[in-house]
């Protein structure tokens, strides 16, 4: 009975282990789940979501920028994303900056390195203004710490009706222009005056097309800058020490061989020195006999 009673005992124990154990992953999934969701409902927008029948045009930008597990594949998953909600990526800079190295010599012939480095990447991206919080959403799912998002759109509405009214005048000044050329212009300098004023109007015409052009662009585009990083990473790595030039030095025994043959060569040099000027010490001897006899004389 007592052995009975150990059994039930056991597997009652085991039981309620297991099942603290799963509500407890259970809970952490939850944790995690809402997390996400917090950050993306942090993250996105709906500002400045128009109508499609509204007259109002925007120009939406975005500028995030928050920590990731990994920067490279954050960094491709928000490429694919972009891919993918048909915008295009028009920068990225993925990089890694060293901010300490230390070497140790563990032997003769091995030094262990050690480098501390963080990765970062600066993306900006465009995609259409109707996917823009879409692929906010989506970059938000790479997010372990945000440190900041700001999203602001520009109300350019009135900006671009004053170009096309801008446009329209151009145009029409150019008409007038061009048939008053054509039906008074006879005098050469006339002519070269009014030619000047009508490509000066040609001129002012096209800069207001491009502009709202390039206005047009960047209302049904948007334009997202993401910075992303990653915490501090440590590589080490061992390797060969280059041999000192000590180690390349010949033994004694080839030392003192090389200093008799240098000594020798030497002493060769003194003897060929001394016979090279043999018409000196012929003309002291001739000099010193010759004294001597004066002398007695």
């Amino acid at each position: 009975m007592k052995t009975n009673t150990k059994i039930v005992m056991t597997l009652l124990a085991f039981g309620l282990v297991l099942s603290c154990k799963q509500a407890s992953n259970r809970d952490e999934a939850s944790y995690e789940n809402s997390d996400s969701k917090e950050v993306e409902s942090v993250i996105s927008s709906s500002a400045a979501v128009v109508d499609k029948n509204s007259t109002r045009k925007f120009i939406r930008t975005a500028d995030v920028k928050f920590k990731v597990k990994n920067v490279a594949k954050s960094t491709y998953a928000i490429e694919d994303a972009t891919v993918k909600f048909g915008g295009f990526v028009i920068f990225t800079s993925l990089q890694s900056n060293i901010y300490d190295e230390d070497k140790t010599k563990v032997s003769q012939d091995s030094t262990l390195v050690t480098t501390k480095y963080k990765v970062d990447n600066n993306i900006t991206i465009r995609v259409p203004n109707t996917k823009m919080d879409t692929v906010i959403k989506t970059i938000a799912k790479q997010i372990h710490f945000l440190d900041y998002r700001i999203i602001k759109a520009d109300d350019v509405s009135l900006q671009m009706l004053s170009n096309e009214m801008a446009q329209k005048r151009s145009t029409s000044s150019e008409k007038r222009l061009e048939n008053a050329i054509d039906a008074n212009g006879k005098k050469l300098n006339q002519i070269v005056d009014a030619e000047e004023k009508l490509d000066l109007k040609k001129e002012q015409n096209d800069n207001s097309k491009i502009n709202n052009l390039s206005l047009k662009d960047q209302v049904e585009f948007s334009t997202i800058t993401v910075n992303i990083y990653q915490d501090e990473s440590i590589k080490q790595e061992m390797i060969a020490n280059e041999k000192s030039i000590n180690s390349y030095r010949p033994n004694i025994g080839l030392q003192i061989l090389d200093s008799l043959k240098t000594g020798w060569f030497v002493f060769e040099n003194i003897i060929a020195t001394i016979v090279m000027l043999w018409p000196l010490f012929l003309l002291g001897i001739l000099g010193f006999f010759g004294y001597k006899k004066f002398i007695k004389k």
